[in-house]
């Protein structure tokens, strides 16, 4: 049944289409046009963000940020192994996903580290992807107080994925 849901939408809308006496093909070639200027318009931003993920990724920048901040992290009770994925959320989904893939092959779904990981995945946003791409594709220029508000709450929500899974661990 699951298969047969886009061809039958594909079929109601031609259908309306039809009772509505609109040229279908027309519609499309237009909406098809519009579809190839957004991507034209919004290309530049994804491949500025991927090579700089790609930069940041291959530098071990993170790695060695870890290494670095370990002993405040032992003051703070941060596990050093969440600094990673705590960086790499709010740039890129998809990298923190691997991360989050390491964590939890690594330690466990069920420990300590891989639960905050995993909260950490769900409740954070990929702040800096949006405001590069989204602010930029509709031409807004002035980000400062998006980037800081979305970073801030990005931080928090950190710090409360380790006091949430911290009380029901």
């Amino acid at each position: 049944m699951i298969n047969f849901i886009i061809p039958i939408i594909v079929l109601f809308i031609i259908i309306y289409g039809l009772i509505k006496k609109v040229d279908i093909y027309d519609v499309f070639i237009e909406g098809v046009k519009e579809g190839l200027k957004m991507i034209l318009n919004i290309f530049p931003t994804i491949f500025t963000m991927s090579l700089c993920i790609n930069v940041l990724i291959s530098s071990n920048i993170i790695n060695d940020l870890t290494i670095y901040l370990e002993p405040l992290l032992d003051i703070l009770n941060f596990p050093k192994e969440l600094l990673p994925i705590a960086v790499m959320r709010p740039i890129s989904g998809s990298s923190s996903l691997i991360l989050l893939d390491n964590i939890l092959s690594t330690y466990g779904p069920d420990s300590f580290v891989g639960r905050v990981a995993s909260v950490l995945q769900g409740s954070t946003d990929t702040t800096i992807y949006i405001i590069s791409l989204y602010f930029a594709t509709i031409g807004i220029k002035k980000t400062r107080y998006a980037l800081i508000v979305g970073l801030l709450t990005d931080f928090i929500t950190i710090i409360i994925s380790l006091i949430v899974v911290s009380i029901l661990l």
